[in-house]
């Protein structure tokens, strides 16, 4: 299996070289751009195609919003996964980011594992939403989205309906199979059906579809 290549955009320089050392020293994962903005990163992405972007989401010359966006919208780049790396709670267009195409974030203090994960985690289709996460994220989405036709949920079976709900509440497939009573690998069975038969890109997309769809709501949200 070849390695999981990996590009890095931020306007830092000492923070690309931190990063490119520490996934460059891992086992299976190769840094093959760097890029200090985005459209300085899409001229590269051209002529050298990567797995996983890591971005952040200030910067000059594009920022990290408008480049996730641009790769979203580009058939040649489909299967790039796009993670952002914000100062959480400050950044004011994670609900945008998502809809538009990126797999999750990452705080710009992450722990080095938590790096390597989220860049084993993204090109395995997952994504990173911890509970945390979803709550903000769909705090945000509550005052700009309703709901729209349940007609997107008719594909579903019911079993179906109950999974994801409870992914858009950001429970792992580990603890969807504890909730619901079910092995593990039938419990992330449900999620890849579901993610095929919603055409949805990720898990994060999933989470805005269980919240659209209305089987997520911002009462939840104060339950927890």
């Amino acid at each position: 299996m070849s390695d999981i290549s990996v590009a890095i955009a931020d306007d830092h320089q000492l923070v690309r070289a931190g990063f490119a050392s520490l996934l460059d020293a891992e086992p299976g994962i190769s840094v093959r751009v760097q890029a200090s903005g985005g459209e300085e990163l899409l001229e590269k992405l051209a002529a050298t195609p990567v797995d996983v972007v890591l971005m952040d989401i200030r910067m000059p010359g594009g920022d990290g919003l408008w480049a996730t966006e641009a790769i979203a919208d580009d058939p040649g780049l489909g299967h790039v996964r796009v993670v952002l790396v914000t100062t959480f709670g400050l950044d004011e267009y994670i609900v945008r980011a998502v809809r538009a195409g990126a797999s999750g974030f990452l705080l710009k203090d992450t722990e080095p594992v938590d790096l390597i994960r989220a860049v084993r985690v993204v090109v395995e289709g997952e994504a990173l939403l911890s509970p945390e996460v979803t709550k903000y994220l769909l705090s945000r989405m509550s005052l700009g989205l309703r709901a729209e036709p349940a007609k997107h949920l008719d594909v579903l079976t019911q079993r179906e309906r109950e999974v994801l709900a409870l992914v858009g509440q950001g429970l792992s497939n580990d603890e969807i199979a504890g909730r619901l009573v079910l092995s593990p690998l039938t419990a992330k069975t449900h999620v890849s059906r579901i993610m095929t038969k919603t055409a949805a890109r990720d898990r994060v997309h999933l989470v805005v579809l269980a919240y659209e769809s209305g089987l997520v709501s911002p009462g939840w949200l104060r339950d927890q």
